[in-house]
């Protein structure tokens, strides 16, 4: 008999979410120098295995689709599953800077792919995503992350991954809130977005945010600025 663990993490939690691509190696470089800046130098790799399940008609009219990711970047893998709800909706949403949205997110055990298999669930699409993670801590937690988006050619062949943009980088912003804090989020994504505005324009999901003109310019500086600290 096959035993599947859950451990529960966060429940319903939201988010502020904000991306864009970002490409050319000296303006990688310079958005890793600001970020360093910004956070404290407190960066992680990251290298995260992520396949893409949706619910077969036996579990409903709605379609359903949770992510199962596992954190390549440590020594042992470590397993998770995840359910992102819907952005939210209304006039008020409309005007916020990024999306809302609810998630939940759990530890499971390595086999858990059969679990959902069992469940009725089949892939949509496998990926692996690698780069690097930074934590900015004010008033309230950003996670801001830079992945490269790698296509897995053949079922579970993490190790051929292919880049599917090569040179070409997708900047998350995210930061837990709730009906309590909503003000403080929105103002925190917000002013943390804008320190970045000099290299990228960060937006919500699915809107194109077009060529930074100081993006050169200032990815110039910051790649100076960075090679003088180190030497």
């Amino acid at each position: 008999m096959h035993k599947y663990y859950f451990f529960f993490q966060r429940f319903l939690k939201t988010i502020f979410y904000s991306e864009s691509r970002f490409t050319a190696s000296m303006h990688v470089e310079a958005l890793q120098v600001l970020l360093q800046g910004l956070c404290g130098g407190r960066q992680e790799k990251l290298k995260i295995h992520e396949i893409c399940l949706k619910s077969g008609t036996n579990l409903g009219v709605e379609a359903s689709e949770v992510h199962l990711l596992c954190s390549l970047s440590q020594t042992d893998p470590v397993w998770t599953v995840r359910h992102v709800g819907g952005p939210m909706r209304g006039a008020g949403a409309e005007q916020l800077p990024a999306h809302v949205r609810s998630v939940l997110e759990s530890s499971i055990s390595s086999n858990a792919l059969r679990f959902f298999y069992a469940l009725g669930y089949k892939m949509d699409y496998e990926l692996v995503r690698i780069g690097y993670v930074f934590q900015f801590q004010r008033v309230v937690p950003i996670t801001v992350t830079a992945t490269m988006l790698c296509k897995v050619p053949k079922l579970h062949a993490i190790d051929e991954a292919i880049p599917v943009t090569p040179g070409i980088q997708l900047v998350e912003l995210t930061a837990p809130a709730s009906t309590e804090n909503y003000s403080e989020a929105v103002g925190a994504i917000s002013s943390f977005a804008e320190h970045l505005a000099p290299l990228i324009h960060l937006s919500k999901p699915g809107v194109p945010t077009g060529v930074v003109p100081t993006a050169s310019t200032a990815a110039a500086s910051l790649v100076s600025r960075g090679a003088m600290k180190v030497s």
